[in-house]
């Protein structure tokens, strides 16, 4: 999927690198792009460098050289704060707040927009019933009274508000037991491709990328090694490290991707 040229990317990475003080350089002159309605899912065994690539595009940190576009504007040309409130993000952990109810957690983004209470709640009722959790039964309850599933919808739901064209994601079904991670990420991508948004999808889990992405991107100490879709790189992987990055699911993707893929 790529953008023409009256759109730019919705994300994109330019000879990207990043080092930390005394330790190994975390991104290796990375470029890639993420077009304004794909589901881009990166990929990478721990400290690859795949959730340096998603921290990168919400400016938690800055590249130590190199350039990362959101809607074709650097993020230093951004203000961090503007930023961050233009685009949704889903964490593993949720990050509710204990002390208010699911309406008030779901509608926070615009609270802290300054939106007027009645507009963040209507909003809030109609972006719950989106992700599968009924208001009137929902919107009341603490996360305490949540199962995790509940919880990452809620997530789900709060990183919807106000409708933003991109949603970073960094292993957000992570911590679910199987059964309920696969209705997630099922009902994730059919919402995806009802809604067109953009999608950076951090991950381990090859099954799960190729489930809700359009296409990967495989990383490994760094360095960005292959890109293409889950068939793409499934029938011709780029090297070893791809191949056995993909073996241990290869009997199960090629169900999912069946014969012609």
């Amino acid at each position: 999927m790529i953008p023409n040229s009256h759109t730019p990317p919705a994300v994109a990475w330019h000879q990207v690198r990043k080092s930390y003080p005394d330790g190994p350089e975390a991104l290796r002159g990375v470029d890639l792009t993420v077009a304004p309605d794909e589901c881009l899912a990166i990929l990478g065994t721990s400290g690859s460098g795949k959730t340096t690539l998603l921290k990168l595009v919400n400016r938690l940190i800055d590249p130590t050289s190199g350039d990362v576009l959101v809607r074709g504007v650097s993020t230093r040309d951004w203000d961090p704060i503007a930023l961050r409130r233009s685009m949704g993000y889903v964490i593993q952990d949720v990050g509710l707040m204990p002390h208010m109810n699911v309406l008030k957690n779901v509608g926070l983004p615009l609270r802290l927009q300054g939106r007027p209470t009645q507009e963040r709640d209507a909003e809030a009722w109609e972006w719950l019933e989106l992700v599968g959790l009924e208001p009137d039964r929902f919107a009341p309850l603490r996360p305490h009274q949540l199962s995790g599933g509940q919880r990452q919808r809620v997530g789900v739901a709060r990183a919807l508000m106000g409708d933003p064209d991109l949603i970073l994601m960094d292993e957000p079904f992570g911590a679910l037991d199987p059964i309920t991670r696969r209705e997630l990420q099922d009902e994730f991508h059919r919402l995806r491709l009802r809604l067109r948004k953009a999608v950076v999808f951090v991950t381990h889990d090859i099954r799960e990328a190729c489930r809700v992405a359009d296409r990967l991107a495989i990383v490994d100490h760094g360095t960005l090694i292959q890109v293409g879709t889950p068939a793409d790189l499934l029938r011709r992987p780029a090297n070893a490290f791809v191949r056995n990055f993909f073996s241990d699911a290869q009997s199960v993707l090629e169900d999912m991707l069946g014969d012609s893929a």
